[in-house]
């Protein structure tokens, strides 16, 4: 993880300072506000402010005015229930912003998820450092023959080293040339007084996809569990769902009763079509079903099957 001196002085400074409140907290939150986690080789999450709690949830599915006396119990089965029957409103009420460092193809991936607010970094007002990501051995894998947007079996290490080997040769080279169409040195001096460099805006353009950007991405708990729900699947690219395991931990300190039955009914949950359902129906009967028995498709089936812990 990269966090430079300036951003440091900045999180002591922020994690220094004691600020009295009325507003509601969560001790969970406020014991890792502004700490940065690391993900990936260079990046990070940090909580910059966040605004509710599990309470806060209660609280507007009530529409009452406190935090009440009720029990926890009485909380925790009544968030249970509006996760289970998608009554999503009231988490909308809980809010939480965060400073992101990411390469920038999991940014693209990201910013389909067009329910937030995000403020990126300007690449075209400074300069983007020499911070590139590179995946582990373990990572490097061939295309999947049955996904055509995932990998397969990790390739043998002389390949993986030979990927790698590009990968960094690449990202430097282009870096280097970044540098040098801007005319600048690392320390921003010019390389040659006698040339002007070229706008950033358009030095820009070669750089490679693994390379570093940040931003700010505020949205509210309703929309973090959808984006969660996509994301921290297995099924998601590996480089976006570290980031999604680690926005999960932060969701577990800020609001646990809420994280405690988003993975019992979402994630660790399934939702079943009018078909699959009448199928686990006669089943449950008794009935010996074949696929061309079902109405459903092969690859429907097969889904069905993987879920049901059953051979397809």
């Amino acid at each position: 993880m990269t966090v430079t001196p300036e951003q440091q002085a900045e999180i002591d400074a922020l994690r220094a300072e004691a600020v009295p409140t009325l507003r509601v907290v969560a001790p969970g939150m406020e014991s890792v506000l502004h700490t940065a986690f690391p993900v990936l080789d260079h990046g990070f999450i940090r909580v910059v402010d966040y605004m509710g709690d599990d309470a806060a949830v209660v609280q507007a599915a009530r529409v009452s005015y406190g935090r009440g006396t009720r029990r926890v119990n009485e909380d925790r089965g009544l968030i249970n229930y509006l996760m289970r029957h998608r009554h999503t409103t009231p988490f909308e009420m809980c809010e939480i912003k965060l400073h992101v460092k990411l390469p920038i193809f999991v940014a693209r991936q990201w910013i389909r998820h067009r329910t937030a607010n995000v403020n990126e970094y300007s690449a075209r007002y400074s300069i983007l450092d020499r911070e590139f990501y590179v995946p582990a051995p373990d990572q490097v894998a061939a295309q999947s023959t049955s996904n055509r947007q995932g990998r397969d079996q990790v390739l043998p290490p002389d390949q993986a080293g030979q990927v790698l080997d590009m990968l960094r040769d690449d990202a430097r080279r282009v870096y280097d040339n970044y540098r040098h169409m801007l005319n600048e040195a690392d320390d921003g001096t010019p390389v040659d007084p006698a040339r002007d460099g070229l706008a950033r805006e358009l030095a820009r353009m070669n750089l490679t996809l693994n390379y570093y950007t940040q931003w700010y991405w505020k949205t509210d708990l309703h929309n973090l569990l959808h984006f969660l729900s996509l994301r921290a699947d297995p099924h998601a690219q590996y480089e976006i769902r570290v980031y999604a395991d680690a926005m999960m931990d932060v969701v577990h300190r800020w609001v646990p009763l809420v994280a405690a039955a988003f993975e019992e009914y979402r994630l660790g949950g399934a939702h079943l079509s009018r078909s699959a359902l009448h199928v686990v129906r006669r089943m449950l009967a008794g009935e010996r079903l074949l696929r061309e028995d079902s109405g459903m498709s092969a690859r429907e089936w097969r889904e069905l099957m993987d879920l049901l812990g059953r051979e397809a």
